[in-house]
């Protein structure tokens, strides 16, 4: 589990990593870091709500939310045009956070397809060997080994992702996974909430 004072320390020691000078040349195999670090987000700039969801990839309700109610929110909100759904990183753990760099190193388009996957196969990739078997489930998004592994030694990259988890505990007061913040209200929703309730809180209607 990433405890605050964990996740300042990861912070601080990931910012001194990027400024020293680097021993090796990493080369072009990752996308460039504001590409990666970009916002990832379902439906059009312009939608009436945005919608956003902190979650960490090792989180049962958050796999539980995606199997059950995201379907239906997709179809009927985002692909619809009446709402713009957030992705932000809180990862919980080593784990997570591995698996959220990795989802942020693909091409933007495979970002959403990925984390389904992370999210569908949690109890089979989640485990003590998670890099081993995560390197597996990015080979099937294609992506290289080289990527795999400069990925994952981004210093610059991993405080990305956990610079998105420390605004999400500060402006958005969120503790647990996964929080909604609908239409910029704190504090947020949590839990596997279910389609009736996400629809009523982006105020809507039917």
């Amino acid at each position: 589990m990433i405890d605050r004072r964990t996740l300042l320390a990861l912070v601080a020691c990931s910012t001194a990593a990027a400024a020293a000078p680097a021993a090796h040349a990493q080369g072009p195999v990752l996308p460039p870091l504001d590409e990666m670090l970009a916002e990832r987000a379902a439906g059009p700039a312009d939608a009436p709500v945005t919608v956003v969801e902190y979650f960490s990839l090792t989180c049962p309700a958050c796999a539980a939310f995606h199997r059950d109610t995201w379907p239906r929110v997709r179809a009927e909100l985002v692909e619809t045009g009446r709402v713009r759904h957030v992705f932000a990183d809180f990862p919980l753990d080593q784990a997570a956070l591995a698996a959220a760099m990795l989802a942020r190193a693909l091409p933007a388009e495979q970002y959403e397809p990925f984390v389904s996957m992370l999210l569908s196969s949690q109890s089979r990739w989640a485990t003590r060997n998670f890099l081993e078997e995560l390197a597996k489930l990015a080979s099937l998004a294609g992506m290289s080994r080289d990527t795999f592994q400069a990925a994952l030694r981004s210093a610059e990259l991993q405080r990305g992702v956990l610079e998105i988890r420390l605004r999400g505990e500060q402006e958005h007061r969120v503790n647990s996974t996964p929080t909604f913040i609908f239409a910029g209200r704190v504090p947020g929703v949590s839990g596997a909430i279910a389609f009736d309730r996400y629809l009523r809180e982006t105020g809507l209607g039917g």
